[in-house]
């Protein structure tokens, strides 16, 4: 990911995903039916947090120096991924998928089946 605007699209492409700066002028928070799968500062625009099934956390944390435990999250469940590391883009956008699906699939009943029906 280069930049904010191709960042900020990717992660809108997604069916039921808004955004939102509950925090402050910078930090940028991407929803899927108001639960949060990613955040990023758009003025640094260094890393963003997303996340992550705990054991996979883990593996991706071994694998690559770009994946570290989520800054200000529960490190448990969340990365924060570094742009311009050794993260292949390929598997950053996937890491951003399962992020999305992983907290998708946590939703309530009536809101999963708002979000199949978009």
């Amino acid at each position: 990911m280069d930049n904010i605007e191709d960042f900020r699209d990717y992660c809108l492409s997604f069916k039921g995903v808004s955004e939102k700066f509950p925090f402050d002028e910078r930090t940028l928070v991407f929803y899927v039916m108001n639960k949060v799968f990613c955040l990023v500062d758009i003025e640094e625009f260094e890393y963003c947090n997303l996340k992550c099934d705990p054991d996979e956390a883990l593996e991706l944390r071994s694998q690559y120096e770009g994946v570290k435990p989520g800054y200000h999250m529960n490190k448990k469940h969340w990365n924060s991924v570094y742009f311009n590391s050794d993260v292949p883009v390929k598997h950053f956008k996937e890491m951003i998928v399962n992020s999305y699906n992983l907290v998708a699939k946590g939703l309530k009943k009536a809101d999963k089946d708002f979000l199949q029906n978009l």
